[in-house]
Parts: structure tokens; C-alpha cells; sequence
């Protein structure tokens, strides 16, 4: 596992987010190149945070078939290097 921090443009990755509820813990993984890595903030307006936004760590994805998909990184996502 490595951190937001150590990964970079082209680096291929497999990302693990579990997603926590009642019931039990789901989780899903995606293979992807890395296209970006950034902080990116939501349209939140009662946030407080920078320039009253919530700013998250967002990492742009191109899976095998050419689809790109933006994640939000949290606590409970694992970021593996391939």
C-alpha cells in the first residue's frame, strides 16, 4: 500500500474503497494508469474549509478500455502500486 503522496502520472495502480455500513463492510476494486492526482474542491458552501469548500484528494483513472473515472481517496481506500 502506498500513499497519496508516492503516486504519480502513468504510475498503474489497483484501488480498494470499502464503503462501511450497517451491515458490514462492501468493497470494490478498479485497475487503472493514473492520469492525475489532486486536491479538488466539492460545491459544499457550509464546510468551513478553504474558501469555505471541503477540499478532497480526487485521482483521475484510465482503466485497460480507454474509461476514466474520478475518485474521491478517503481513510478507508488502499492505493496499491502494479
Amino acid at each position: 500500500m502506498v500513499t497519496m503522496n508516492e503516486i504519480k502520472p502513468n504510475d498503474r495502480v489497483r484501488i480498494t474503497q470499502t464503503i462501511r455500513t450497517r451491515e458490514g463492510a462492501w468493497q470494490t476494486q478498479i485497475e487503472g494508469t493514473v492520469q492525475a492526482v489532486r486536491d479538488k474542491p466539492t460545491g459544499s458552501w457550509f464546510a468551513h474549509g478553504k474558501h469555505d469548500k471541503l477540499w478532497l484528494h480526487r485521482l483521475r483513472l484510465k482503466r485497460d478500455d480507454g474509461e476514466l473515472i474520478e475518485l474521491v481517496v478517503d481513510n478507508d481506500t488502499q492505493v496499491t502500486k502494479l
